[in-house]
């Protein structure tokens, strides 16, 4: 199967995510700058999130890139990472609606750690799909950021019933450290195009 609609259909799903993620926004009731304080935690949850679904939809595309058969199981793999994607405007409205209290914002990092498991898995299986010569499995190596997010996660999660805040940062320095678009995947698209063209 070619990866054009797996492509269309997961920047759907990105697409109606952000979408409710923003809906769930409440207008103060205020005209000043001061009406928007009783929605701070709501709008650093939003932020937050926003930050992380842009930084999947930008990872799968780069991952995409460097994928030219697409099996079955790949399909499955989408759609479960796609599935934990969908929980992020239910877990940042309730995260942000209850003040960062500790069970929602362990819920969230939930959310994030099997985010992640499933995007590896995703990896995973488009690395079978393509054989040893699998673009992909150069261009990604070792995968430091991969095994340290998910510990990052677990970190924040265990952090929630001490002190929520610190949780918060935790997940947000996970954020920051996938916030650049990774160049290895860029430079493999890149080696693959140009081998392309020499043939």
């Amino acid at each position: 199967m070619g990866k054009g609609r797996l492509e269309a259909f997961s920047d759907g799903v990105i697409a109606i995510i952000i979408t409710i993620m923003v809906l769930e926004l409440r207008v103060p009731t205020g005209h000043s700058l001061a009406s928007l304080l009783p929605l701070a935690p709501v709008l650093l949850g939003y932020v937050l999130s926003f930050v992380y679904v842009g930084i999947y939809w930008n990872n799968h595309h780069h991952m995409l890139a460097t994928s030219h058969r697409i099996s079955g199981g790949a399909l499955w793999a989408n759609l479960h990472l796609l599935f934990w994607l969908s929980l992020f405007p239910f877990t940042t409205a309730w995260m942000g609606e209850n003040h960062f209290a500790a069970v929602p914002t362990a819920v969230y990092g939930a959310v994030l750690l099997m985010a992640a498991v499933a995007y590896w898995i995703l990896q995973q299986t488009l690395m079978a799909a393509e054989g040893p010569g699998s673009v992909l499995r150069r261009a990604v190596g070792s995968d430091w950021k991969g095994r340290l997010s998910p510990v990052l996660y677990l970190g924040g999660i265990a952090l929630t019933f001490w002190r929520p805040w610190a949780a918060q940062s935790v997940y947000a320095l996970g954020a920051l450290l996938w916030l650049i678009p990774d160049r290895r995947l860029e430079k493999a698209i890149e080696g693959s195009a140009r081998e392309s063209t020499d043939r």
